[in-house]
């Protein structure tokens, strides 16, 4: 008997296909991976507990909060009128996320272009250079780089914190593009360059499409760094209307003689996590195909 015998399907009296040779589901197999399911819920609630934690205190009653009595949005009234208000820090925060991500990825895709399809003197050196920014504490170089951008006119900017988060992103981003774009076959770009492409319109019509996952990949870790950083706008932030979300909800937790008040901190929390959440569930098979690239070469 042929493997192609053993596996065909065949329709006993009852019309349900059987597949002959497929191994039957039995109290061994599951007891096998009912520890595996155990370890996974368990990990699940581990992760998921303090966020819906937050979610359900931020509208329960608490003294000293926006909710007093009875359960309800008290608490995010309150986070929604703090100074300029909610919306203008949901909307620093949009600007300067997304202007973290176009730079990103611009900068990132055309380096990582470059070390994976040119050769040119010093080209691994440079790569090395670049990774080396990961070794630079972050907090060692904010001070000169607010004096930096104090001379150039973009101190208390949001383009100028966008700028310093998008610099801390690039030696992660550009390793990224980089092993993305190596696991493209070159004969792909090559045909395209026969065909009379340049090397910048080959990028644009046949590698950028091959490498879309590592551009997720690249564009969703630039997100969530500039959503939820708090250190590069509180030291270079100085103006409260240009404060972004993360920096608010900090000045919002203390109140007057110290008092905290945990129950917009813990709406402000909600807040900063919905987007993060509703932007890797939409992403989440990009971004795993994204780290996959590199592992799939050749």
């Amino acid at each position: 008997m042929t493997i192609a015998s053993r596996t065909q399907l065949t329709l006993p009296e009852g019309g349900r296909p059987v597949r002959h040779g497929a191994p039957p589901t039995t109290l061994g197999g599951i007891a096998v991976r009912t520890p595996f399911w155990v370890f996974s819920g368990g990990l699940a609630v581990i992760f998921l507990f303090p966020l819906v934690w937050t979610a359900v205190a931020s509208v329960s009653p608490l003294a000293g909060t926006g909710q007093v009595k009875g359960w309800g949005f008290g608490n995010y009234t309150t986070l929604a009128h703090y100074q300029a208000g909610i919306w203008q820090y949901l909307a620093n925060s949009t600007f300067m996320s997304l202007l973290t991500v176009v730079l990103t990825l611009t900068v990132s895709t055309l380096g990582g272009y470059a070390f994976a399809r040119f050769r040119f003197p010093g080209k691994n050196l440079l790569f090395m250079l670049t990774l080396a920014i990961l070794m630079v504490p972050y907090a060692t170089v904010l001070i000169p780089l607010y004096v930096l951008l104090n001379k150039v006119g973009l101190q208390n900017s949001l383009v100028g914190v966008s700028l310093v988060l998008t610099m801390f992103q690039l030696p992660f981003s550009t390793f990224m593009m980089r092993i993305s774009f190596e696991s493209v076959p070159r004969e792909l770009d090559e045909a395209a360059l026969v065909d009379g492409c340049s090397s910048f319109m080959a990028l644009r019509r046949v590698l950028l499409p091959a490498v879309t996952p590592g551009l997720i990949t690249v564009g969703l870790f630039a997100f969530l760094a500039a959503w939820n950083d708090f250190f590069a706008p509180l030291i270079l932030i100085n103006d409260s209307d240009r404060m972004t979300l993360p920096l608010a909800v900090s000045n919002l937790r203390v109140q007057v003689q110290g008092v905290i008040d945990y129950g917009a901190t813990e709406a402000g929390v909600v807040v900063l996590a919905l987007p993060c959440i509703l932007l890797f569930l939409l992403l989440q098979r990009h971004y795993v195909r994204g780290f996959m690239s590199g592992a799939l070469k050749g």
